[in-house]
């Protein structure tokens, strides 16, 4: 019984900041989705390099330690630009990009445009 109200004791201290951090969430979502077709296409290509240093690194001749601590720091980097530049595509420019690369080809094999 001590235990769940203690419990419930420190969810009541921290409910207005999880309130706060979703309203924080909330507006940086709404403030990448202003942003340009173009600008998301470059925020999602930069992940791809954050994403070969992130394993490339383990081939360098350092300790354990930094190596594991540089591979928390660029996969993370890599997630980051991964999600914001979703973020900042949406479902419509997700729509637009892929239609760009990956073009339909009709019954004769002939790409529709």
């Amino acid at each position: 019984m001590r235990h769940f109200l203690y419990m419930s004791i420190i969810c009541l201290n921290f409910a207005p900041i999880m309130k706060t951090i979703k309203e924080i969430i909330a507006k940086v979502k709404a403030w990448l989705a202003t942003l340009s077709f173009r600008t998301g296409v470059i925020v999602l290509v930069s992940c791809i390099p954050f994403y070969i240093i992130s394993f490339a690194q383990m081939a360098l001749p350092i300790s354990n330690a930094a190596k594991g601590v540089s591979w928390v720091v660029f996969f993370g980097l890599a997630k980051t630009a991964q999600y914001s530049g979703l973020a900042i595509l949406g479902v419509e420019g997700y729509k637009r990009l892929k239609a760009k690369f990956f073009k339909k080809k009709d019954d004769e094999g002939k790409v529709e445009e």
